[in-house]
């Protein structure tokens, strides 16, 4: 199990990381905030927008991309972070193979917050 919820210490093994409906990797997830892995991400257009009820703080590791969240549109790199606020609508567009962390809180996976924009 990824998820820690009664103030027990745990790990998420590599071979038990699970898959999100986007392409993203679930890894370890407490009662307040669950991290994610978005590996090896291919250019292309941007995502549809989204708006989610969780905040999202990121780290880029390698690659390239555009957040655009209303009239502001970021250019992250190597070593950039990030944060989109809950309730701000923002799109991602990959620029060069993309690989990044992000921390989710609430955590993302849980209530089917985390599902593709419709």
């Amino acid at each position: 199990m990824s998820e820690s919820t009664s103030g027990e210490v745990s790990r998420v093994e590599a071979t038990a990381v699970r898959a999100g409906e986007m392409g993203q990797r679930h890894l370890a997830a407490g009662s307040r905030v669950a991290m994610r892995l978005w590996a090896a991400e291919e250019p292309g257009e941007g995502k549809p927008e989204a708006t989610r009820d969780y905040e999202t703080v990121g780290y880029v590791i390698t690659g390239r991309a555009r957040l655009r969240a209303g009239d502001r549109t970021l250019e992250l790199g190597p070593g950039d972070s990030w944060v989109v606020p809950a309730g701000v609508g923002h799109t991602y567009e990959i620029v060069e193979t993309f690989t990044a962390v992000e921390a989710t809180s609430p955590p993302a996976q849980e209530g089917g917050r985390d599902a593709p924009p419709s």
